[in-house]
């Protein structure tokens, strides 16, 4: 399946602004190393220029028209730049200072004024300062024969200039850079994100996935408490810290998955997932726990070899209980390892550890017998199995299940292996059930909404019946 055009509407702003948290420290080491980048080079090529000015008034000698001195102004300013740059000024410079001045002396004048302002630009602020001052004593010596008929009257000493007068362009532009790295990554996330193939809302759901989708579970924190009585808690229907959003739409989920059972004559379910971390074995027992409301005779057993939870979810000990393995491993009988939880009211054949060569226990006959005689003694059998993309374990446990259903956590699996997993159910033979959607936040716009519920409640029925095993019709 290739990728299709993004569309607005399969788009979890919540997704985007997630990612952007979770991408928090990236994005300020982004910014940070621009703005120290830019520092570093602007301070490396950066060489400071100090500046000492000096003003002076302009006036034609034997005259009081101020026109003339205008007209002597303009006519000054555009020739004294280079008198003051001249070999013969720089040489009484020389002679009045001691030291060779590097340096430059710019003149403009001040618009519709009679007014010059004299700049002195140098690398150090001492040579800025006598440059001037040493040109201002010395001019007359050089341009006297110029300006013969102009006198010239100071307004403004010039000083030693105590700070640069120009900047570093990089410096001077460190906060925007950083700024733009941080942008940079900022986009790099969100591009990464509207390009993750994965499942990103309901909507999406209903229109990237092959099959049903039976229920959406939304987001539940697993902490309970405050402080240091924060702990970790199961997402149980028997539990009375689960939410009532949680427990509602868990037991519509199971409603929906015990009707197409019963429809179709099966009572062997497989839950499994296509990684790992999707929450396959909380939607396991939330399913058997809802059909247990129902007086429904259940059994619940743990397939997962590498990676039990169950047992994790219900609190149970290996002390107290025998696990898969020993059946598998012929230690015990396969009806007696199997046991009443009357908290629950399930039956339960849990794994307590991964164990040892998974792959040497799988499919074995033994097994087959057993499930041959659960099924006739119970009502409904849900097998946790193994996450597909993990091992080949939910592969061997599909032959022995009638029907598959596949739990999608919101933004983590690739959508085009999930439907390969769904093609690689029909070609078992096993019917598939369709897709629990879980852990899914609701939009931030959608409060109140149901989390979108309706948008897929009402999308795709059922495959036909005549739908055959290659996933075609």
């Amino acid at each position: 399946m290739k990728r299709e055009t993004i569309r607005l509407d399969e788009i979890s702003v919540r997704g985007i602004c997630t990612d952007l948290v979770r991408n928090l420290l990236y994005i300020f080491l982004a910014a940070a190393a621009m703005w120290l980048g830019a520092t570093g080079v602007g301070s490396l090529t950066y060489t400071p220029e100090y500046t000492s000015s000096a003003t002076v008034v302009v006036s034609e000698k034997g005259s009081g028209s101020a026109y003339s001195s205008l007209a002597v102004t303009n006519e000054m300013a555009g020739v004294f730049s280079e008198v003051f740059q001249s070999d013969a000024l720089r040489e009484k410079i020389l002679e009045d200072t001691g030291e060779e001045i590097r340096g430059s002396i710019s003149c403009a004048s001040i618009e519709e004024t009679n007014l010059l302002v004299l700049n002195a630009v140098s690398p150090d602020p001492r040579q800025a300062f006598l440059l001037m001052n040493s040109a201002l004593k010395h001019y007359e010596d050089v341009s006297g024969y110029v300006f013969s008929n102009a006198s010239l009257e100071m307004v403004q000493e010039p000083q030693v200039p105590e700070r640069p007068s120009n900047v570093s362009r990089l410096i001077s532009m460190r906060n925007l850079l950083a700024a733009g790295g941080a942008a940079l990554v900022i986009l790099i996330v969100i591009l990464f994100y509207l390009f993750r193939f994965t499942v990103k809302n309901a909507v999406s759901a209903s229109r990237q996935l092959d099959g049903k989708i039976r229920g959406l579970i939304p987001f539940e924190k697993k902490t309970a408490g405050k402080g240091k009585e924060r702990k970790k808690q199961a997402l149980l229907l028997s539990s009375p810290l689960v939410s009532m959003s949680f427990a509602e739409a868990s037991r519509k989920a199971e409603a929906r998955v015990e009707a197409h059972l019963r429809r179709k004559g099966l009572k062997v379910l497989l839950v499994a997932s296509v990684s790992e971390n999707e929450g396959k074995s909380t939607v396991a027992a939330n399913l058997a726990l809802a059909l247990a409301e129902k007086h429904k005779k259940v059994l619940l057993i743990d397939a997962d070899l590498h990676k039990p939870a169950l047992y994790k979810i219900f609190s149970k000990h290996s002390q107290e209980n025998l696990s898969l393995e020993d059946v598998l491993r012929g230690r015990v009988d396969g009806r007696s390892a199997v046991t009443a939880d009357r908290q629950h009211h399930l039956y339960q054949l849990l794994q307590f550890k991964p164990a040892a060569d998974p792959a040497a226990l799988q499919g074995r006959p033994e097994i087959r017998d057993l499930m041959q005689t659960w099924r006739e003694e119970m009502d409904y059998i849900i097998i946790d199995s193994s996450p597909v993309a993990v091992s080949a374990n939910a592969e061997v446990w599909m032959e022995l299940a009638d029907s598959v259903l596949l739990v999608i956590r919101q933004d983590w699996s690739d959508v085009r292996v999930i439907n390969d997993t769904v093609d690689l159910v029909w070609q078992s033979g096993t019917d598939f059930a369709g897709f629990i959607l879980n852990a899914f936040r609701g939009e931030w716009t959608q409060a109140g909404q149901g989390y979108g519920y309706r948008e897929y409640a009402s999308g795709r029925e059922d495959e036909p019946e005549g739908r055959q095993r290659d996933g075609r019709i």
